[in-house]
């Protein structure tokens, strides 16, 4: 049997295929920790909604030529985990 991480790569694979996005690079870990810390420091729901606008942000950043796929993946990233530190340090002043 195949392990989470193994099922999820996988999974990656298969979408980007569908997507017509082969060869795209997706760090799978970084996209679970991201919405890990949005899930505990926002609300449970804000991690696809916080992982689906990182990556929005990332396709546009890319499509115009502001980066390299890459960069603009850590860069979108990087901006939403700050926001998410910041959420949990306000939520945590607030307890």
């Amino acid at each position: 049997m195949a392990s989470q991480q193994e099922q999820l790569e996988a999974w990656s694979g298969r979408l980007l295929r569908a997507l017509e996005l082969e060869g795209t690079p997706v760090e799978v870990s970084a996209v679970l920790d991201l919405a890990a810390a949005a899930a505990h420091s926002v609300v449970r729901p804000a991690a696809p909604l916080t992982t689906f606008i990182a990556g929005y942000a990332a396709g546009m950043a890319a499509g115009s030529g502001q980066a390299d796929d890459a960069v603009a993946m850590r860069s979108a990233m990087a901006v939403a985990a700050s926001e998410c530190a910041g959420a949990a340090a306000e939520k945590g002043g607030m307890e």
